[in-house]
């Protein structure tokens, strides 16, 4: 029988190993415009998002926004809006990419608390969603499909 892994690679789908938290969650690398950061993995957050601090970093163009955030332990937060960004997460990779910006200086500070380092943002479902994710829990990989298959294994 041919192994979840082999199916997903066969299908065109990226690989991405996931690191388990103290705090129970998965945290993913990701290139938000050509720059490294630390994700978490939130498959109940709506939108990905950035913290305010994080701006400058991965050079994001931001516009005021109506949005109020609420989740994480906050509510009614102050939010920004960035588009047209370039996300790579692994191999995967897309452009036009809109992010929430807020303060995540809640979520960081839950971090600390548990021994565990500060993230630059979430990974939400707007992205899973676009990259068609399946997620393995019991190996720790994320799986994202890819858009051309033959242009991806080659760049």
């Amino acid at each position: 029988m041919e192994s979840l892994q082999d199916f997903l690679l066969n299908k065109g789908y990226s690989k991405i190993k996931l690191k388990f938290t103290k705090t129970n969650h998965f945290e993913i690398r990701a290139y938000i415009n050509g720059v490294k950061g630390r994700f978490i993995l939130d498959t109940g957050a709506s939108s990905s998002c950035v913290g305010f601090e994080a701006v400058d970093r991965f050079k994001l163009k931001v516009k005021d926004s109506e949005i109020r955030a609420v989740g994480a332990g906050a509510s009614n937060l102050e939010t920004k809006i960035s588009k047209s960004n370039n996300l790579k997460i692994g191999r995967w990779k897309r452009s036009r990419v809109v992010l929430i910006l807020f303060n995540l200086s809640h979520v960081n500070n839950g971090l600390i608390n548990h021994n565990a380092e500060p993230v630059d943002g979430i990974i939400g479902a707007d992205i899973l969603k676009k990259g068609k994710a399946v997620i393995d829990y019991q190996k720790k990989y994320l799986y994202l499909k890819m858009k051309d298959v033959s242009l991806q294994n080659h760049a």
